[in-house]
């Protein structure tokens, strides 16, 4: 894998929201690289969940609380001092956040100021990387892909939400982790990164398209599109988590100023500009693989969503030398083949999903410069 994702062997990572699907699979990942694993998180949010189905309680140190409880997570972090911290606790459904926008500014911008505000208090020597999200942009429609310098906004709760948290990791890297005070002040290295939609096996969540679309191909039901003309920048769940613990390692080994300033900022993870597909084509995508279904539009009054999406990458390639490494029918290839597994025998679940990280890591290093 190289030296950079070799740094995280041995080195305890917390994990906020470790139960959900990019947690669980970010807690995957980091077990293959040899770290110690702690997580924080409410209970799986959904059931059948990636977290139990590949029986991660029993191989990391699991705190199960909320991110809103500021001193559970206090306890949390006093007690395993992380070298690294991934935040990504959240309430992460835009439809969910017309239902309950109190919990989801609750949880999404106050359970970011809580975790800061404990790495403050508690003085850690530690890298912190907090996940929002592409929706964190003002969505202005652009045929291009928003720069991690564009404006923040967010038309929906779940979309301000994740702006607003923006703007608190910013406060708190100019207020208390500043950069030019590093080493005196404080010890702490903070990025944040935004990405697109993230799809693969395990995610079972309500009102997604991939999960809503294996629901009905395993009831043999025709699948409802909401929107089949909207267009998102689709990746699989693995290139983000990879794109974060590689930020990660660079904020590890960053020392100088000028490094610092570099790296204690915002990037964006996102596919190819070929992996910008509309909803259509993703469902074709995954019937042509399931190998049976149909799928069916009818307009129905919607809430306000995004039809047009994408992120600019350049930052993350040329400050890491990241880059997307599955194409889009790769990523519906092993996504729908995850689904496939669990519907035929899911006691098949954990060693198929340690060989989708394998095989991810490898590619991974086959295509980088890393």
């Amino acid at each position: 894998m190289g030296d950079k994702l070799e740094i995280y062997k041995g080195k305890t990572v917390l994990i906020t929201g470790s139960s959900g699907f990019k947690g669980s699979w970010m807690a995957l990942v980091l077990l293959r690289l040899g770290a110690k694993v702690v997580g924080y998180s409410l209970e799986p949010p959904t059931h059948p969940s990636l977290f139990e189905d590949t029986g991660l309680l029993n191989n990391i140190n699991q705190y199960f609380s909320d991110i809103r409880d500021r001193e559970k997570v206090k306890k949390c972090v006093a007690e395993t001092r992380p070298d690294f911290i991934f935040h990504l606790a959240a309430q992460p459904l835009v439809r969910e956040s017309y239902t309950t926008p109190v919990e989801t500014f609750d949880t999404n911008i106050m359970g970011t100021v809580n975790l800061l505000d404990v790495v403050r208090e508690l003085n850690l020597e530690t890298n912190v990387v907090c996940i929002t999200s592409d929706k964190a942009y003002e969505n202005k429609e652009w045929l291009f892909g928003y720069r991690e310098v564009d404006p923040l906004g967010g038309f929906d709760p779940y979309s301000a939400s994740k702006g607003a948290a923006e703007i608190v990791i910013e406060s708190y890297r100019n207020s208390f982790f500043n950069i030019d005070k590093f080493g005196e002040n404080h010890h702490v290295k903070l990025a944040s990164v935004r990405a697109g939609n993230v799809i693969g096996g395990g995610d079972w969540a309500k009102d997604r398209i991939v999960p809503d679309c294996i629901r009905h191909l395993m009831k043999k039901e025709s699948i409802f599109v909401r929107n089949p003309k909207a267009t998102r920048p689709w990746q699989h769940v693995l290139e983000p988590v990879v794109g974060y613990l590689l930020l990660g390692s660079f904020l590890f080994s960053s020392h100088s100023p000028h490094d610092l300033k570099k790296y204690c900022s915002a990037f964006n993870f996102g596919p190819t500009v070929s992996s910008n597909k509309n909803v259509e084509s993703l469902v074709n995508e995954i019937l042509k693989n399931w190998g049976s279904g149909d799928w069916f539009h009818q307009q129905t009054e919607a809430l306000h969503e995004a039809s047009l999406l994408s992120l600019t990458i350049e930052k993350a390639y040329h400050l890491l030398s990241w880059h997307p490494v599955w194409d889009f029918q790769k990523t519906l290839k092993e996504t729908t083949e995850w689904y496939k597994i669990y519907h035929q025998d899911k006691t098949q679940i954990p060693s198929f999903t340690e060989q989708q990280v394998l095989l991810y890591l490898t590619d991974f290093s086959q295509k980088s410069q890393i």
